[in-house]
């Protein structure tokens, strides 16, 4: 049982920490931030999501997750209360274990840019696989960042998210203990 497995051993240090590392990814994109050890999440979330969603999520947040992540729920209900809602267009967050199609997710309003979602995103490794050109706020100068497990047309993808801003989705990628984040504001290109 899921319940079983613990989540941080001091879940207000392990919160605090998490949420700088995120701000600390979110602000300076392309910088890869290690989350989550000590950690061991239920199946198939790694500790690098698992620490996110611990963190990010509460009972004020609409959380969707796919329906092989279903050993992890109750585990995520127990540890952060989170309000599960059934599909993507209705999350705050939304766990991937697989890249979907972005524009399946909030992307916010003129009005409320702020509301739109962020997807995490689990994927088999930071540092190597595909290189891709990062630009933008928080890049002084272009970064660039090799990840393996996002699909051929990912740059498109991000593209077509990106030509929404102010409004659109924001993007934390998730592989073992890293993440790497990615804002909406952010311009991707493969390199």
């Amino acid at each position: 049982m899921s319940l079983d497995l613990p989540g941080f051993a001091d879940p207000v240090l392990g919160a605090q920490s998490t949420f700088r590392a995120v701000l600390e990814a979110m602000s300076r994109p392309g910088t890869v931030v290690k989350i989550g050890a000590g950690l061991t999440p239920p199946a198939p979330l790694n500790a690098a999501s698992a620490a996110v969603l611990l963190t990010l999520i509460d009972a004020d947040t609409a959380l969707y997750l796919p329906p092989e992540a279903g050993a992890a729920r109750e585990w995520l209900v127990f540890h952060a209360t989170p309000r599960m809602v059934e599909s993507m267009p209705e999350a705050d967050f939304a766990l991937a274990l697989a890249m979907p199609d972005l524009g399946f997710l909030n992307a916010g309003t003129d009005d409320g840019p702020e509301e739109g979602a962020t997807l995490i995103l689990q994927i088999e490794g930071i540092a190597y696989g595909e290189l891709f050109e990062l630009s933008g706020p928080g890049l002084p100068a272009p970064r660039r960042i090799a990840l393996r497990g996002l699909p051929n047309d990912f740059a498109a993808r991000w593209a077509a998210n990106h030509r929404k801003f102010p409004r659109g989705v924001d993007l934390i990628l998730c592989a073992g203990d890293e993440i790497v984040a990615f804002p909406r504001s952010l311009n991707i290109r493969e390199a």
